[in-house]
């Protein structure tokens, strides 16, 4: 039997919103809640422009966000912040926030937020697209489910592994108890074919940040151990990962 990933292996939460898009929290008051839970660093990953109905942000506001980033890095202590965004992907798998733009960032998460009745090959080239864009880190929610509210998009699997694998996309497992995505069954074909995976708690208020717990344990059931899954790294570690593992 695997040696499975524990919450205490977790140095870092990898997806987190605040009042610069949907959230309820500063940057800031998300990092010192963070902080007190032992994190080693965040990524705070607001929304971008097309989202509209969750106040996306544009590229010049980005920039704005970013500089904010920088600034409260230098004040806080034994926390680092990861400047990031949570970018949509439009209908054609094209991004709503320019290359420029986003290479400016530490991490950038990329997800589909609407046109999910698509045909499964259309879906899946939609999302391979958005993958192969060498600014995206993690494709998060991958299949787009929400529990006992709306199915995951049509999608092949196995081709999305194998596009994620051949780009060095890592895959959410989204922590949120309302989407747990990647499930369990998910996450073990996706370590079988060789790709990393990311935990984030999609927070949008401080109180979220403990449902960590919940991705965790997700993780477990689909056997993930600790090597598996990048946030068991050191902030040093995993920005070096990015820098690698993406393709040039």
């Amino acid at each position: 039997l695997p040696e499975l990933v524990k919450l205490g292996d977790i140095r870092g939460d990898l997806q987190m919103h605040t009042i610069w898009s949907d959230g309820s929290h500063t940057i800031k008051e998300m990092a010192e809640a963070a902080k007190k839970l032992g994190y080693e660093y965040i990524a705070i990953t607001d929304h971008t422009s097309e989202l509209h109905i969750a106040g996306g942000m544009d590229g010049k506001t980005i920039l704005r966000y970013a500089a904010e980033i920088d600034k409260i890095n230098k004040e806080l202590e034994d926390i680092k912040i990861l400047k990031g965004v949570e970018v949509n992907i439009r209908k054609d798998g094209s991004l709503d926030i320019s290359d420029d733009v986003l290479s400016k960032l530490d991490i950038v998460l990329a997800a589909a937020h609407s046109n999910f009745k698509r045909p499964k090959a259309e879906m899946t080239k939609r999302i391979c697209r958005a993958m192969e864009n060498t600014n995206v880190d993690i494709l998060a929610h991958p299949t787009g489910r929400i529990i006992q509210k709306r199915e995951g998009y049509q999608i092949d699997l196995d081709e999305l592994f194998a596009c994620a694998k051949r780009t060095g996309t890592v895959l959410e497992i989204n922590s949120y108890p309302g989407r747990l995505d990647l499930n369990d069954a998910h996450i073990k074909k996706a370590i079988e074919a060789g790709v990393k995976l990311s935990l984030g708690t999609d927070s949008h208020a401080k109180n979220q940040l403990t449902n960590m717990e919940f991705g965790v344990s997700q993780a477990r059931r689909g056997w993930a151990e600790k090597g598996d899954i990048i946030n068991t790294m050191g902030y040093n570690e995993l920005r070096e990962f990015f820098k690698k593992t993406k393709q040039q």
